[in-house]
C-alpha cells in the first residue's frame, strides 16, 4: 500500500477564499483498487479498478484539468463533496426554533446543493495515512457562521479510505456552534465500463419507496410512494437501457443500497451506508448525457422543512456521522 501526493495547480479564488494550492492524493491499495481525490471539493477523481482480465480502469467521470473543475458550465459537482446540504431546500428557506433562515438561491426561487459557494467550491485541508489495513485520506473545511445563510460554524470532515479488500470508504463528520442543519453527500458519476454510457450497466436498489417531486424537483406532500411493479422499481437487477432516472429512493434498510453490475467488463460494485435514502441520477442533462450514473447517499430532500421527514437537525456537542462503503468485485465471462 502507498500514498502519493501532487500539485494541480492554484484556484483563481472567490469571494470566500483566496487563491489556494490544490492537491492530489492518490491511494493505492496494492491489490488492484487505486483511488484519487483533490483537496478541491474534496473530490473523487479518479476510482481505479481492474476488470475480470485484471487490466485497470477508471470508473468514475472526471474533468482534464483544474481550470475544468472550476468553470461551472462544464463541473456539474463531478465527484464532489456537497454540503451543506444536498439536494433540495424549497423557497431557500427553513425554520429552526422559531427563527427563519435564508439561504442561497441558487435554484431559481430553491436552494441545491449547498449554494453558489458550497462546499465543492473550497480548497480543503488534508492530511493522509497508512494504517495495518487501509489507507486514509482526511479533508476538513471550517464554513463561517451566515454561510450561504446557514447558521453556526460548521466543521466538516470529509474521508476516502481504502483497505486492501476491495473496498472505498466515503466519510463525513461534523460539528457546529449552534444549532444548524447538515447533509452531505459524495456527487460521483459511476461507469464501470470505464467510457461510453451507462445504459449497459444493470442496476439493483434496496428501495420500494421514493419521495415524490413536482416538476422542479421539489418534494411533493405526503408520505414517500410505494413504486412496487411500476418502472422505478428495481429490487430485483435490471439493465437501465435508455431508461431516466432522478429520484430520491428511501432504502428499506441499512443491509445495503445499491448493486451495479458491468457484465462486458466484469466489474461490479455494492454500495452500503447509514443513510435514511439514496438520490440516483442518470447524468440526461449532463454535458456527456449518461456518462455515470451518480448515487448520492444521505438525507431527504427538503428535510430541514419537513418534520414528517428523518431528522437533519445538528447541535453544539453533537457530532454528524455519514459512512458509505462501495465494494468492488469481478464476475466471470458472459456465456458466448
Amino acid at each position: 500500500m502507498r500514498i502519493s501526493r501532487d500539485s494541480v495547480g492554484t484556484t483563481k479564488g472567490h469571494l470566500g477564499q483566496k487563491p489556494t494550492e490544490v492537491h492530489a492524493f492518490t491511494l493505492d491499495s496494492g491489490n488492484g483498487l487505486s483511488v484519487t481525490a483533490w483537496t478541491y471539493g474534496a473530490s473523487l477523481v479518479e476510482v481505479n479498478v481492474p476488470d475480470r482480465y485484471g487490466r485497470p480502469g477508471n470508473v468514475v467521470v472526471r474533468l482534464p484539468d483544474l481550470a475544468s473543475y472550476e468553470d461551472p458550465d462544464l463541473n456539474a459537482y463531478v465527484g464532489a463533496t456537497v454540503g451543506r446540504y444536498c439536494r433540495c431546500v424549497t423557497d431557500a428557506r427553513f425554520e429552526l426554533d422559531g427563527v427563519e433562515h435564508r439561504l442561497d438561491g441558487n435554484d431559481g426561487s430553491h436552494h441545491l446543493h449547498g449554494g453558489s459557494l458550497g462546499f465543492d467550491k473550497y480548497v480543503w485541508e488534508a492530511d493522509a495515512e497508512s494504517r495495518e489495513d487501509r489507507l486514509v485520506l482526511r479533508m476538513r473545511l471550517v464554513s463561517p457562521d451566515g454561510d450561504q445563510g446557514y447558521p453556526g460554524e460548521l466543521t466538516a470532515e470529509a474521508s476516502y479510505e481504502v483497505d486492501t479488500r476491495g473496498r472505498l470508504t466515503i466519510a463525513f463528520q461534523a460539528r457546529t456552534t449552534a444549532p444548524t442543519v447538515v447533509g452531505l453527500t459524495n456527487h460521483a458519476f459511476w461507469n464501470l465500463g470505464g467510457g461510453g454510457t451507462i445504459d449497459d450497466h444493470r442496476l439493483a436498489l434496496n428501495s420500494t419507496r421514493i419521495v415524490a417531486f413536482d416538476d422542479r424537483l421539489m418534494p411533493l406532500p405526503g408520505p414517500p410512494r410505494d413504486i412496487t411493479g411500476t418502472d422505478l422499481d428495481h429490487t430485483t437487477p435490471r439493465e437501465l437501457g435508455a431508461a431516466r432516472l432522478d429520484n430520491f429512493f428511501v432504502l428499506d434498510d441499512s443491509a445495503w443500497a445499491a448493486q451495479v453490475e458491468h457484465r462486458p467488463s466484469g466489474r461490479t460494485m455494492r454500495v452500503t451506508t447509514d443513510q435514511p435514502g439514496m438520490g440516483v441520477y442518470s447524468g440526461d442533462h449532463y454535458r456527456r448525457p449518461r456518462a455515470g450514473l451518480c448515487l448520492e447517499t444521505g438525507a431527504w430532500p427538503d428535510a430541514p422543512n419537513r418534520p414528517d421527514y428523518p431528522s437533519v437537525r445538528l447541535d453544539p456537542g453533537q457530532t454528524y456521522r455519514h459512512r458509505t462503503t462501495h465494494a468492488f468485485q469481478t464476475i466471470g465471462a458472459e456465456p458466448a
